[in-house]
């Protein structure tokens, strides 16, 4: 006799699985916030305490990714807003 998989996995463990590996949209939304925040974050403290170590090429990069890193959370944050 051939089993399918809702036969014997217990429904409340099957609801729990896909709650835990497809979260809503909003907290993808929120983790990609997060991430563009600490990016910001970081490209700041680096350019604060080691500014002075940097070469222009570098303290370029490093001000792009900020500007970059801002572009994109503003254009997350206006999609969510709507």
């Amino acid at each position: 006799m051939k089993y399918t998989p809702t036969e014997y996995i217990p429904k409340e463990l099957a609801e729990v699985s896909m709650h835990f590996f497809s979260p809503r949209r909003s907290v993808i939304i929120d983790m990609v916030m997060v991430q563009l925040i600490s990016a910001m974050i970081i490209g700041l403290l680096i350019l604060l305490f080691k500014g002075g170590q940097l070469t222009a090429s570098e303290t370029s990069m490093y001000m792009v990714g900020i500007f970059v890193s801002f572009i994109l959370l503003t254009t997350v944050y206006a999609r969510i807003t709507r």
